[in-house]
């Protein structure tokens, strides 16, 4: 038992450092590795990645504020959709199957990571765009400091209306398959409103906290959250995440984009494998 919270806790601090990288929650790690490693119920799982990803939101969320890499105007509105969805979607996984839950996690992780791929080698050093059609009556321009870069960045956020939209998938998605939604925010964020990558990342890791406990509260009230697997998540990822916003800053946008592309796609298929396997019983 021992052993078992031990490599909990390790691999929660690999969860809570990937998420501080790249702007998730660390749910595409929990998730996954609570159910293929040990065995535990998915909904066990969801609940406990969600309390975790409250807690690395806050551990690694203070950084980048910190840093002023964080756009906070911009994470307060799509907040407003996010945890919209989130209520929708704890309602929505309380009441399905566990494998009906791993297949629709790695489906829609897999068509981001796709997206993502898609758009790996987008330059994301200056998004600003003065064209008047994009004109918005929602205006977030910006700007921070690159440490890797070595220079100033200014970008003005596109599409936030309809960006604010399609994160309310990320809340669906997080409240229905725990992954705090940053996956699904990252990726809007850089790839359709075309906010730089570092920001996306710190912006996610803002708003992930709140959307998480929109729906962490109904899988407490339905007695889906277990202490024993709960504290050592919780513990790692925090210490994970108070890492990885240390260094995030100081390393190239690419790296980051290819760690996102790599850890999201391996996990994605093995999620959608078992799920099937168990719905179809061979397993």
């Amino acid at each position: 038992m021992l052993i078992e919270l031990l490599l909990m806790y390790l691999i929660a601090i690999g969860a809570g450092l990937l998420g501080a990288l790249v702007g998730i929650g660390g749910g595409i790690i929990v998730v996954p590795a609570l159910t293929l490693v040990f065995n535990i119920p998915v909904h066990y799982a969801i609940s406990a990645s969600l309390i975790s990803v409250i807690a690395t939101s806050i551990a690694g969320a203070n950084r980048y504020v910190e840093q002023e890499i964080t756009n906070l105007k911009l994470g307060m509105f799509l907040e407003i959709f996010t945890t919209a969805g989130a209520l929708v979607g704890a309602f929505l996984a309380l009441i399905l199957h566990g494998w009906i839950l791993s297949v629709i996690f790695g489906v829609l992780v897999f068509v981001m990571d796709f997206y993502s791929f898609k758009n790996r080698e987008e330059k994301t050093i200056n998004h600003n765009n003065n064209n008047p059609s994009k004109k918005s009556l929602v205006d977030f321009e910006d700007t921070f400091y690159d440490r890797a870069e070595k220079r100033t960045v200014e970008y003005k956020v596109l599409n936030p209306i309809k960006g604010g939209f399609i994160s309310m998938l990320a809340g669906i998605g997080s409240g229905l398959l725990g992954i705090g939604g940053g996956i699904v925010k990252v990726s809007v964020m850089n790839s359709y409103m075309k906010v730089p990558m570092k920001v996306a990342v710190a912006t996610s890791k803002f708003m992930i906290g709140v959307t998480a406990a929109a729906s962490a509260v109904l899988y407490f009230l339905n007695g889906a959250v277990n202490s024993f697997i709960v504290a050592p998540v919780a513990l790692g990822t925090i210490t994970g995440a108070t890492l990885g916003s240390i260094v995030m800053n100081r390393i190239q946008t690419k790296y980051i984009k290819i760690l996102f592309i790599v850890v999201a796609g391996y996990l994605s298929v093995r999620m959608i494998i078992r799920g099937l396997a168990v719905g179809l019983n061979l397993m």
